[in-house]
């Protein structure tokens, strides 16, 4: 989301812009998953809307979002009372229509039809342009550990979680003083539980578990549920998505998949109830989930060097914290 922010501003103010994405996808964690069963939003699960500059810029990807009818959220005891019936703030929830991912995609279209995006390319190196020492070069390694090196760039932007985003300043002995700043930068991991009842879609089971549709939980191991077959745009089939809190995916970061599963699916049950075995099951971990302390700027820009960053860790862990920040950063350059 602050790549493709950034890179749709600078290009609209007439910038030549390359992204290089390292996944199959743009997005980052306006994830969806695809399954037999339906789709998981396995990262971002919803976002708000609070800047007048990020409602503006979401009118141009008319219907990739809708409202989430979770604004009753439930907030929830570590045994699954709840505790409170809804958030304190009833601000709207917004969604990606059919997936989370649906507004990058829509965002990064004009980038994609123009070549200017290169998928499955991961950069390894920033340095001075062999032929021209004022602009900058790139390597990167692609499909089958392809290398290529790209050049002729007079700016450099990473749109990179905090951790991966300083390795790679501090591999390539650039900007140092951005890669000291960015070390008081904290972001834990999550880990995410995907889970489908395809029996419950039945005329004479509605649903499974509760009536709430998401929930913030206190258990320790889960901080957040929702039924994803809630949302808007989503097939009929029961599903849920069950994110781990912050502290229990940072102690069990390192655990393998099969053993993070049953611990959480244990959890899920508890606190919702459901005893039924799902019909799939899968667990994903996010590395760099949930911005735990930011870095207190926007972004960071040195337009002497051509060097910049962005990403929501700049300002916190929300989906409108990685616009603005790639926003600011486009502006700052332009």
């Amino acid at each position: 989301m602050a790549g493709l922010a950034c890179a749709r501003t600078l290009a609209r103010a007439g910038h030549e812009v390359t992204v290089f994405e390292q996944e199959a996808q743009v997005g980052g964690r306006t994830a969806t998953c695809d399954t037999p069963f339906g789709t998981f939003d396995h990262g971002a699960q919803y976002f708000t809307v609070r800047d007048a500059r990020f409602e503006q810029a979401l009118q141009t990807a008319p219907g990739a979002c809708k409202a989430w009818s979770a604004n009753a959220v439930r907030v929830l005891d570590p045994h699954g009372r709840v505790a409170e019936a809804s958030l304190p703030a009833r601000e709207a929830h917004w969604v990606g229509v059919p997936g989370m991912h649906e507004v990058a995609r829509q965002w990064a279209r004009p980038l994609v039809e123009g070549g200017r995006i290169e998928l499955e390319t991961r950069v390894t190196g920033v340095e001075r342009d062999a032929l021209d020492a004022s602009r900058w070069q790139l390597r990167t390694s692609g499909a089958q550990d392809s290398v290529h090196v790209y050049s002729g760039y007079e700016a450099v932007l990473l749109a990179l979680p905090a951790g991966p985003a300083g390795g790679l300043l501090r591999l390539s002995g650039v900007a140092p003083d951005f890669a000291a700043r960015m070390e008081t930068v904290e972001v834990a991991p999550c880990w995410t539980l995907m889970l489908a009842f395809p029996h419950a879609t039945q005329p004479q089971l509605a649903h499974l578990g509760p009536q709430w549709n998401a929930a913030l939980s206190t258990h320790h191991r889960l901080a957040w549920l929702a039924r994803e077959s809630s949302k808007p745009g989503r097939s009929p089939v029961e599903r849920w998505t069950a994110q781990a809190s912050p502290a229990w995916s940072q102690e069990h970061e390192g655990d393998d998949g099969p053993r993070v599963q049953a611990k959480l699916l244990k959890a899920f049950s508890e606190i919702t109830g459901i005893r039924a075995e799902p019909s799939h099951a899968e667990v994903f971990r996010w590395r760099w989930a949930k911005t735990m302390k930011p870095l207190g700027a926007s972004h960071l820009w040195d337009g002497g060097q051509g060097i910049g960053l962005c990403g929501d860790w700049c300002l916190g862990h929300r989906v409108e914290d990685a616009f603005v920040s790639g926003l600011e950063l486009a502006l700052a350059v332009a």
